[in-house]
């Protein structure tokens, strides 16, 4: 069976206003994302709507996709087709919400409140 496809303009619409990481899992704890952005810029990488739309588009990418926004946000912005909802932005329990394989391509999002 194919794999079902995303249009451009359906993730444009739920994800404008959302930045996303690229990451390797590793050991990472929720909390301590913005510091392994300081220490290992290589394994992280800022990516944009088009190339998640390629990866969610590609059957043989396996990307996990991670959706770190609140519930509020969540009824009014929507959420990207197949994304998992974390539990919390910053204080979920990694070995129970990430894959075991610590070489899974994860893509983290949430609203830019910056």
């Amino acid at each position: 069976m194919a794999a079902k496809s995303i249009s451009r303009r359906t993730l444009l619409a739920i994800a404008l206003p959302i930045a996303a990481l690229l990451v390797s899992a590793g050991a990472a704890h929720a909390s301590d994302i913005a510091q392994l952005l300081t220490d290992k810029p290589d394994k992280f990488k800022i990516i944009n709507v088009d190339d998640l739309t390629k990866l969610i588009n590609d059957p043989s990418s396996h990307v996990n996709i991670y959706d770190a926004n609140g519930p509020g946000l969540r009824n009014t912005a929507g959420v990207i087709p197949g994304a998992h909802l974390l539990t919390s932005d910053d204080s979920y329990d990694v070995a129970k919400e990430l894959p075991a394989n610590k070489n899974a391509l994860l893509v983290f999002y949430c609203a830019d409140r910056h």
